[in-house]
Protein backbone atom coordinates (compact mmCIF):
# COMPACT_ATOMS: atom_id res chain seq x y z
CA UNK A 1 0.00 0.00 0.00
CA UNK A 2 0.86 3.59 -0.78
CA UNK A 3 2.74 5.99 1.88
CA UNK A 4 2.28 9.49 2.41
CA UNK A 5 5.42 11.34 4.20
CA UNK A 6 2.55 14.17 5.20
CA UNK A 7 0.41 11.97 7.43
CA UNK A 8 0.37 11.26 11.29
CA UNK A 9 -0.83 8.18 12.72
CA UNK A 10 -1.01 8.20 16.31
CA UNK A 11 -1.21 4.60 17.31
CA UNK A 12 -2.22 3.95 20.78
CA UNK A 13 -3.20 0.05 21.97
CA UNK A 14 -4.36 -0.98 25.45
CA UNK A 15 -1.83 -3.39 27.32
CA UNK A 16 -2.48 -6.85 27.21
CA UNK A 17 -4.34 -7.07 23.24
CA UNK A 18 -2.75 -10.16 21.34
CA UNK A 19 -2.82 -10.13 17.53
CA UNK A 20 -2.60 -6.13 16.98
CA UNK A 21 -0.89 -5.19 13.97
CA UNK A 22 2.26 -3.03 13.70
CA UNK A 23 1.47 0.56 13.65
CA UNK A 24 3.89 0.96 10.65
CA UNK A 25 0.90 -1.40 8.65
CA UNK A 26 -1.40 0.94 10.33
CA UNK A 27 0.01 3.76 8.83
CA UNK A 28 0.25 2.29 5.66
CA UNK A 29 -3.82 1.73 5.29
CA UNK A 30 -4.76 5.04 6.66
CA UNK A 31 -2.54 6.48 3.91
CA UNK A 32 -3.77 4.46 1.48
CA UNK A 33 -7.58 5.23 1.98
CA UNK A 34 -6.20 8.90 2.24
CA UNK A 35 -4.10 8.80 -1.34
CA UNK A 36 -7.25 7.11 -2.57
CA UNK A 37 -9.59 10.15 -1.53
CA UNK A 38 -7.07 12.44 -3.19
CA UNK A 39 -6.40 14.28 0.14
CA UNK A 40 -3.27 16.80 -0.03
CA UNK A 41 -3.23 18.07 2.67
CA UNK A 42 -0.83 16.88 5.98
CA UNK A 43 -2.90 15.07 8.26
CA UNK A 44 -3.24 13.54 11.63
CA UNK A 45 -5.31 10.50 12.47
CA UNK A 46 -5.42 9.32 16.23
CA UNK A 47 -6.17 5.21 16.09
CA UNK A 48 -6.84 3.68 19.89
CA UNK A 49 -6.81 -0.33 19.69
CA UNK A 50 -9.26 -1.39 22.81
CA UNK A 51 -10.87 -4.06 24.69
CA UNK A 52 -14.48 -5.01 24.63
CA UNK A 53 -15.10 -3.00 27.54
CA UNK A 54 -14.24 0.10 26.98
CA UNK A 55 -15.26 -0.63 22.96
CA UNK A 56 -18.71 -1.51 24.94
CA UNK A 57 -18.81 1.97 26.85
CA UNK A 58 -18.32 4.17 24.29
CA UNK A 59 -19.90 2.43 22.36
CA UNK A 60 -23.16 3.02 24.37
CA UNK A 61 -22.27 5.90 25.35
CA UNK A 62 -21.93 7.83 21.50
CA UNK A 63 -24.57 5.35 19.50
CA UNK A 64 -26.78 4.26 22.36
CA UNK A 65 -25.50 0.93 21.82
CA UNK A 66 -24.56 -1.33 24.53
CA UNK A 67 -22.16 -3.70 23.10
CA UNK A 68 -18.56 -4.13 21.74
CA UNK A 69 -18.13 -2.82 17.91
CA UNK A 70 -15.52 -3.61 15.68
CA UNK A 71 -14.80 0.22 14.49
CA UNK A 72 -15.74 3.54 16.11
CA UNK A 73 -15.17 6.51 14.34
CA UNK A 74 -15.25 10.08 15.63
CA UNK A 75 -14.91 12.71 12.85
CA UNK A 76 -13.39 16.36 12.93
CA UNK A 77 -14.20 16.36 9.07
CA UNK A 78 -12.33 17.38 5.88
CA UNK A 79 -14.00 20.88 5.60
CA UNK A 80 -12.22 22.15 8.94
CA UNK A 81 -9.78 24.52 8.62
CA UNK A 82 -6.54 23.69 10.38
CA UNK A 83 -3.80 26.58 11.52
CA UNK A 84 -1.34 27.45 8.87
CA UNK A 85 1.65 24.93 9.18
CA UNK A 86 -0.72 22.73 11.11
CA UNK A 87 -1.51 19.19 9.93
CA UNK A 88 -5.40 18.82 9.61
CA UNK A 89 -6.77 16.60 12.76
CA UNK A 90 -8.84 13.94 10.58
CA UNK A 91 -10.54 12.19 14.18
CA UNK A 92 -10.41 9.63 15.98
CA UNK A 93 -10.68 5.75 15.38
CA UNK A 94 -10.99 3.05 17.77
CA UNK A 95 -10.81 -0.70 16.86
CA UNK A 96 -11.92 -3.44 19.33
CA UNK A 97 -9.26 -6.00 18.91
CA UNK A 98 -11.04 -9.19 20.64
CA UNK A 99 -13.83 -8.12 18.18
CA UNK A 100 -11.99 -7.64 14.78
CA UNK A 101 -10.22 -10.90 15.37
CA UNK A 102 -13.21 -13.15 16.14
CA UNK A 103 -15.01 -11.52 13.14
CA UNK A 104 -12.08 -12.55 10.86
CA UNK A 105 -12.06 -16.51 12.35
CA UNK A 106 -16.16 -15.87 11.76
CA UNK A 107 -15.57 -14.54 8.42
CA UNK A 108 -12.73 -16.51 6.97
CA UNK A 109 -10.81 -13.80 6.65
CA UNK A 110 -7.00 -13.25 7.46
CA UNK A 111 -6.60 -11.23 10.77
CA UNK A 112 -4.23 -8.75 8.78
CA UNK A 113 -7.03 -8.36 5.97
CA UNK A 114 -9.90 -7.64 7.94
CA UNK A 115 -7.45 -5.28 10.30
CA UNK A 116 -6.89 -3.61 6.81
CA UNK A 117 -10.48 -3.20 6.15
CA UNK A 118 -11.78 -1.86 9.15
CA UNK A 119 -8.94 0.86 9.45
CA UNK A 120 -9.88 1.99 6.00
CA UNK A 121 -13.61 1.67 6.86
CA UNK A 122 -12.39 3.96 10.11
CA UNK A 123 -10.46 6.39 7.66
CA UNK A 124 -13.63 7.04 5.15
CA UNK A 125 -16.02 7.89 8.12
CA UNK A 126 -13.39 10.22 9.01
CA UNK A 127 -13.55 11.85 5.42
CA UNK A 128 -17.64 12.28 5.83
CA UNK A 129 -18.55 8.66 4.09
CA UNK A 130 -21.25 6.83 5.64
CA UNK A 131 -23.51 3.82 4.65
CA UNK A 132 -27.06 4.84 6.25
CA UNK A 133 -28.56 4.08 2.91
CA UNK A 134 -28.40 1.81 0.04
CA UNK A 135 -26.57 4.42 -2.19
CA UNK A 136 -24.20 5.53 0.49
CA UNK A 137 -23.39 2.08 1.61
CA UNK A 138 -22.27 1.24 -1.79
CA UNK A 139 -20.23 4.35 -2.46
CA UNK A 140 -18.23 3.16 0.41
CA UNK A 141 -18.11 -0.19 -0.41
CA UNK A 142 -16.49 0.76 -3.97
CA UNK A 143 -13.97 3.11 -2.46
CA UNK A 144 -13.15 0.34 0.33
CA UNK A 145 -12.82 -2.23 -2.36
CA UNK A 146 -10.48 -0.26 -4.31
CA UNK A 147 -8.40 1.09 -1.53
CA UNK A 148 -8.10 -2.68 -0.23
CA UNK A 149 -7.39 -4.40 -3.75
CA UNK A 150 -4.78 -1.96 -4.51
CA UNK A 151 -2.90 -3.23 -1.39
CA UNK A 152 -3.38 -6.91 -2.76
CA UNK A 153 -6.88 -7.79 -0.37
CA UNK A 154 -9.60 -9.47 -1.68
CA UNK A 155 -13.16 -7.57 -1.65
CA UNK A 156 -14.09 -8.20 1.68
CA UNK A 157 -17.80 -7.86 1.02
CA UNK A 158 -17.75 -11.82 -0.62
CA UNK A 159 -18.35 -14.89 2.01
CA UNK A 160 -15.66 -16.99 2.47
CA UNK A 161 -15.86 -20.61 3.82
Amino acid sequence: MSARDDALVDVQVAPGLKGVPAPADIAGWVDSALSELGETRAVTVSLSIVDERESRRLNRDYRGKDKPTNVLSFPMGLDVASPPGEPLLLGDIVLCAPVVAAEAATQSKAAADHWAHLVVHGVLHLAGYDHVDDAEAADMERLEKSILAKGGIADPYIARD
